[in-house]
């Protein structure tokens, strides 16, 4: 891609972003603000709601902000984000950069262990797929991916969760570290036994569109002339694939891969809640529920910024494998 055009196109995907960031922000907002949930209430609890005085309920009221116009709300929200303030958190009484920075940690060894291997199983899987078209091999992927493709995220964790956890007990229940143990005491394995059922749960569902694409990338390769002499000159299959088929399909299937990362975060939010993992998506289904206004718009910020890099690389990709892209033509 040429650096003029390079240059361009990442200023334009820029402002798209920040334009959409707003936008999402915006969205969520007015869906936090018409949400029928008490944030005091919430927050306190029922009983200690019940049984408080009417003064200390409107000074939590204006703790909270409840009784200020929504437009006011975020606009003053939004000027502090801008300054690099993300306010307090209601629910943790912390700041909200310091909870998604620690929650956001946990997520991304999650997510960066299920997307690698969901990236390397669904492309080997994919090549002997296609490599094998019509006979059993293929079907038996073809039919694994479509299950996946239609299997419900939270359903698969609730199974595997049951069966190695408990039926066989060979993974602790969820977390991230023992429960009960300090935290000087826990050491990297322990980290690794708690990430191995939430990470293997959100990479086996991550497979099948890998897998799927790289199998009909591999059958067009499969198909092309060259192949087809080289076939002729009596090269083996798997020789060709080999030398010559996987650059024709390992660009492709990793841009595709790089626009996954929001499929992936989508799922470890299901996968977080089954298996009790504290990442940013259990922070934002307990900010949701809790009426966190500051926390949940903090954490559809950052992840919006988190996922619109996947799609910056994922575009950047496509421009590099299809020259329509190069002398600006778009993808569609």
């Amino acid at each position: 891609m040429e650096p003029k055009y390079l240059l361009g196109f990442v200023g334009k995907s820029v402002i798209k972003a920040v334009t959409l960031i707003i936008g999402v922000s915006i969205i969520a907002f007015i869906l936090i603000s018409a949400s029928p949930l008490d944030p005091v209430q919430m927050n306190v609890g029922t009983t200690a709601y019940i049984n408080m005085s009417p003064e200390k309920k409107a000074q939590l009221e204006e703790y909270w902000g409840v009784d200020t116009p929504p437009l006011e709300r975020y606009l003053n929200w939004a000027e502090d984000f801008i300054h690099g303030d993300m306010g307090m958190s209601l629910k943790y009484n912390r700041p909200v950069a310091e909870i998604i920075g620690q929650k956001f940690l946990n997520s991304l060894a999650l997510m960066a262990v299920a997307w690698v291997l969901s990236g390397i199983i669904g492309f080997i899987l994919g090549i002997v797929a296609g490599a094998n078209r019509g006979r059993w091999p293929d079907k038996l992927i073809k039919g694994y991916a479509l299950t996946l493709a239609s299997t419900p995220t939270f359903w698969l964790a609730l199974v595997i969760l049951m069966v190695f956890s408990v039926w066989l007990g060979w993974f602790p229940f969820g977390m991230t570290v023992p429960i009960g143990v300090n935290a000087a005491d826990v050491t990297i394995f322990d980290h690794l036994q708690h990430l191995i059922l939430p990470a293997i749960t959100l990479s086996v569902v991550g497979v099948a569109n890998i897998a799927l694409h790289t199998r009909e990338k591999m059958i067009d390769i499969m198909e092309s002339d060259y192949f087809l002499y080289a076939m002729a000159r009596g090269e083996k299959k798997w020789t060709i694939i080999r030398r010559h088929g996987l650059r024709n399909i390992m660009l492709p299937a990793l841009t595709l891969q790089f626009a996954s990362i929001s499929e992936i975060f989508g799922g470890s939010v299901l996968v977080e809640q089954v298996f009790s993992y504290p990442g940013l998506g259990q922070a934002a289904v307990t900010a949701g529920l809790g009426g966190d206004v500051s926390l949940l718009l903090g954490i559809t910020v950052v992840t919006a910024c988190f996922v619109f890099a996947g799609n910056l690389i994922a575009n950047i990709l496509y421009g590099v494998v299809d020259p329509r892209i190069r002398r600006g033509q778009g993808i569609g």
